[in-house]
């Protein structure tokens, strides 16, 4: 199949059922496109032939006839599908500044969310697109030459205490199966919501760059942060800052110079939320 995602055409071949079935339910609203199209990412999980295939079966992901990763237990093919794919578009995706972040938009306006492992970024994504926010990505914001945001709305990972949060806060949230023991715990997807998936050729005009952090039963605190504060912390939240050298500095710049930027702590997603609407309300 050729799977459009965002900006994107992949190329998947794998006869795996539980990918089949992943893949069903966490991207059915997706475009398909013929066989024969080009393919900016194509990618191929097998199983590997040999004797573990009887007793411990496992998978294993190739990008262009090379295989990337050490193989995964079989019943780890969804997660390493979607793990594959990061790091397939992390690689080559240069045309793009790729900013590890979350991005959503409200009224043309998108919410940069960079952040590091722990910070409770998934979560606050998952929770901000059933209130409204369309979701552009949880993983990468794909920072075109003229600052705009293209939109890559796929499935949220949420990992160990945060999925029953997301299920408690969300019911309506359509989550795909819970993979255990996975190298990150525990791992189950959030579904981007119908309007997220049709509107994703839409790119947004970059408004507000917030560096979250999670803190158990804390206040919600949006502060305001320097700018200079703010270009080092996206600089680093990156992939491919270095890469693209002198023109990875302008764009961060041009971040910078159109978006207002702050620090933000929390302790409950309904406050969160509430901050967030607030301050698209007010701006």
């Amino acid at each position: 199949m050729v799977l459009g995602v965002g900006p994107f055409q992949v190329r998947i071949r794998a006869r795996i059922a539980a990918l089949t079935g992943f893949l069903s339910r966490m991207y059915r609203d997706f475009p398909l496109h013929p066989p024969d199209s080009f393919a900016d990412v194509r990618v191929r999980l097998y199983r590997p032939r040999s004797w573990r295939r009887y007793f411990q079966p496992q998978v294993c992901f190739e990008r262009d006839g090379k295989r990337i990763f050490h193989p995964f237990p079989l019943s780890h093919a969804p997660p390493l599908f979607e793990w594959g794919l990061n790091w397939c578009i992390a690689t080559r995706a240069h045309q793009y500044l790729m900013l590890h972040a979350a991005v959503l938009e409200r009224g043309g306006r998108a919410l940069i969310l960079p952040a590091t492992p722990g910070s409770g970024k998934s979560t606050l994504c998952a929770a901000l697109m059933h209130r409204g926010w369309r979701l552009l990505s949880d993983e990468f914001g794909l920072v075109r030459e003229d600052s705009r945001l293209d939109p890559l709305p796929r499935p949220i990972p949420l990992k160990n205490e945060s999925i029953g949060v997301i299920r408690a806060f969300a019911p309506e949230a359509e989550l795909g199966p819970e993979f255990p023991k996975t190298r990150k715990g525990t791992v189950a997807h959030v579904k981007p919501t119908g309007a997220s998936v049709r509107r994703m050729e839409e790119s947004a005009v970059p408004a507000w760059i917030v560096f979250p952090r999670f803190q158990r039963d804390a206040r919600a605190v949006l502060e305001p942060v320097p700018a200079s504060y703010a270009f080092l912390r996206l600089a680093y939240n990156a992939f491919n800052y270095e890469v693209l050298g002198a023109e990875g500095f302008r764009r961060v710049g041009r971040l910078i110079h159109r978006c207002r930027h702050f620090n933000f702590s929390y302790g409950r997603l309904e406050d969160a939320v509430e901050i967030f609407d607030s301050l698209a309300s007010a701006s």
